[in-house]
């Protein structure tokens, strides 16, 4: 059998499977971003549902602070600040939630790749922590700013 590179061996379980992968660059593009137009937006709100969904079925502290902006938004809706005032506080809400969809998914890749300690799993799972932290500190020092001037 001949010696022949990892490269050449993927190319032709790709040929053999039918699957052909486009390159740019040095790089190689995934074989499954060919949607374009309406179809390609309409690919993504499914996903986007899709992760939405299951951000709430299996992250507690997704649920909680999807509560919390249940419950802060309409505050800040209804408060005297001004329009930009309240952006900024309910953007601080939704700031939250999008770092937490993060730290999330961060942590799924790293339990898919190994449920056993090590080092860079915990690095990588505690940096996504302290995101969400910095995020959920955020929301009162923002709500302060804006409300005390």
């Amino acid at each position: 059998m001949q010696n022949r590179s990892a490269d050449a061996q993927e190319n032709d379980v790709r040929s053999a499977a039918g699957i052909t992968r486009r390159t740019i660059g040095a790089g190689t593009e995934s074989p499954y971003k060919g949607k374009t137009g309406l179809k390609r937006v309409w690919n993504a709100l499914i996903y986007s549902l899709d992760g939405l969904s299951a951000a709430f079925r299996h992250e507690d502290a997704f649920r909680q602070e999807v509560l919390l902006a249940l419950v802060l938004i309409p505050i800040a809706l209804s408060t005297p600040a001004s329009g930009v005032g309240k952006a900024l506080m309910v953007g601080a809400g939704l700031l939250v939630l999008v770092v937490e969809l993060l730290n999330s998914g961060i942590e799924a890749v790293t339990d898919r790749i190994s449920l056993e300690d090590h080092v860079l799993a915990k690095r990588a799972k505690d940096m996504g922590s302290a995101a969400v932290m910095i995020s959920l500190v955020n929301v009162p020092v923002v709500w302060l700013l804006v409300l005390l001037g």
